[in-house]
C-alpha cells in the first residue's frame, strides 16, 4: 500500500512569495539565537535547524552569517524606530517600546546586548544610533537651539539605554510601572528644555 505524502509546508504559496516567507522564518529565528539569554548562539548550522530548513535556503537569501547577523539587527531596528514613530506621545512610545523589547527579551537584547558580543554588529549599532537621535531630536520643539536639542536628545538615547539594558538584565528593581513612569518623566522633563 503506497504511503500518503506529507503536504509540504509551501503548498499553496506562489513560488515568488516563498523565498521572502523563508527570510522572515530565518529572521525570526535569528531573534531568538541572537537574542538568547545565556548570549548569541548562532550559527548557520543552528539557524537552520531551527528554522526547519536546509542551508540551500540560508544561502538564497544570505551571503553568509554576517549578512544574516547584521539582516537581523537591522530588522530589529527597524521594527523599533517604527514602533516609537507610530506612537502619539511619550507615555504611549515608551509604553510601545517596552512592550516590543521587554516582554520580548530576546528582541530588546539583539538591540542593546548583541552589539557588544558581535563584531559584525559594532558598526550597524554606530549606524543606527544617529536615526534614534533624530527622531528624539524632533519631539523636543521647545528647545530653540538645534545644538542643545541634539546634545538632550544624544544623552537621552544614552540614558535610555542604559535604563532599558539594566531592566533587561534583571539590574533593575523597579516594577514596570515605575520603569515605565521614570522614562516618560525623563523624556518630559527634556522636553520642556533646559
Amino acid at each position: 500500500m503506497p504511503h500518503p505524502q506529507r503536504p509540504s509546508r509551501w503548498s499553496g504559496v506562489p513560488l515568488a512569495e516563498r523565498q521572502a516567507l523563508r527570510r522572515e522564518e530565518f529572521l525570526t529565528v535569528g531573534v531568538q539565537l541572537l537574542g538568547d539569554k545565556r548570549g548569541p548562539t548562532l550559527t548557520v548550522r543552528s539557524v537552520c535547524g531551527a528554522a526547519g530548513l536546509t542551508e540551500r535556503y540560508f544561502y538564497e537569501s544570505f551571503a553568509d552569517r554576517d549578512e544574516f547577523v547584521r539582516a537581523v539587527y537591522d530588522d530589529v531596528c527597524t521594527r523599533a524606530l517604527t514602533t516609537l514613530l507610530s506612537a502619539s506621545g511619550p507615555r504611549e512610545a515608551v509604553e510601545r517600546f517596552v512592550s516590543m523589547m521587554v516582554d520580548d527579551p530576546a528582541r530588546g537584547r539583539v538591540l542593546l546586548l548583541a552589539p557588544e558580543s558581535e563584531p559584525i554588529l559594532y558598526r550597524a549599532g554606530a549606524r543606527w544610533i544617529p536615526d534614534f537621535i533624530v527622531m528624539l531630536q524632533r519631539t523636543l520643539t521647545r528647545i530653540g537651539d538645534p545644538a542643545v536639542q541634539q546634545m538632550v536628545a544624544t544623552g537621552l538615547i544614552g540614558a535610555l539605554t542604559a535604563l532599558f539594558t539594566a531592566h533587561l538584565n534583571g539590574q533593575l528593581q523597579a516594577s514596570r510601572e515605575t520603569f515605565i513612569d521614570f522614562c516618560v518623566d525623563m523624556l518630559l522633563s527634556a522636553r520642556a528644555g533646559p
